[in-house]
């Protein structure tokens, strides 16, 4: 089915600041009215809280050495949850731009006067506010059961500069993963490595209690020195090279995730 416009008037200029922000209204508007995805992405992450803090965090926490136990498990795993919760979110924006590129959405709005990108931008943005949103619950759940960062104000505010580098570039990943799924059904499990990749990583256990192999992984993998980040900020301990590193693996996944997104959506648009 085709879908006839009418030709723009002639000297009309794109804005594209103007147009990114009717975007994201329409991306806020949408998790407004469909809250049951918020909630299912505050869950998980506050459902494995739970799940490792008491139920493993008592045996957990003796073999992280000192003496540690339950309580010093909590501080331990909570940089690996606040982690989770952002890949969380941002297999939500994955699944977000899949039902828009299935659902034709996307193909009308390539029809109409509008900076091609402040639809991508759109969704970026309110995948940002959504993931602030829901870091923001986490981390309260995390300090009623006994997380005890001793960062200080500095710290906190590092701590949230460096988790919106963090989303930024996951979000970009994910919106590249939502255009290049055939259906809603495969969006939401292309971003799964993402979740799971804390797990291979000094997310939960320290990397030198695994076997070799898996170790050599652990340690190499862009997750484990974002982890070691968010630790050494919110527990107020040396970041080390861990922050480079870091930074550099966001930086590859933004750009990567950007030029992704950026050749998919034009691609789709030549058809």
């Amino acid at each position: 089915m085709s879908t006839l416009t009418a030709p723009a008037p002639a000297g009309l200029k794109f804005q594209p600041l103007r147009d990114s922000a009717t975007m994201l209204r329409r991306n806020l508007k949408h998790m407004l009215r469909y809250p049951s995805m918020t909630l299912m992405l505050v869950g998980m992450p506050v459902v494995f809280l739970l799940l490792f803090v008491y139920v493993f965090g008592g045996t957990m926490g003796a073999g992280l050495g000192g003496g540690g136990g339950r309580e010093a498990y909590v501080n331990y795993v909570a940089p690996a949850i606040i982690l989770m919760t952002v890949t969380a979110t941002v297999q939500g924006t994955a699944i977000s731009v899949a039902m828009d590129m299935t659902e034709g959405v996307i193909a009308r709005f390539r029809t109409m006067h509008i900076a091609r990108v402040s639809v991508l931008t759109g969704h970026v943005l309110g995948s940002v506010i959504q993931a602030a949103f829901t870091l923001a619950i986490v981390i309260g759940v995390a300090l009623l059961v006994g997380f005890r960062p001793s960062a200080g104000l500095g710290g906190w505010l590092a701590t949230a500069g460096f988790l919106l580098v963090v989303t930024f570039a996951l979000v970009w990943l994910s919106v590249a993963l939502g255009q290049v799924s055939k259906s809603v059904e495969t969006a939401s499990n292309l971003p799964m490595p993402l979740i799971l990749l804390p797990f291979l990583g000094s997310g939960f256990v320290p990397t030198d209690s695994m076997p070799a192999g898996l170790r050599w992984f652990a340690e190499y993998q862009p997750f484990t020195p974002i982890i070691e980040t968010l630790r050494g900020l919110l527990m107020d301990k040396p970041l080390g090279s861990n922050v480079w590193f870091a930074l550099g693996w966001c930086a590859v996944m933004a750009l990567g995730g950007y030029l992704w997104s950026k050749r998919l959506f034009n691609r789709e648009y030549a058809h």
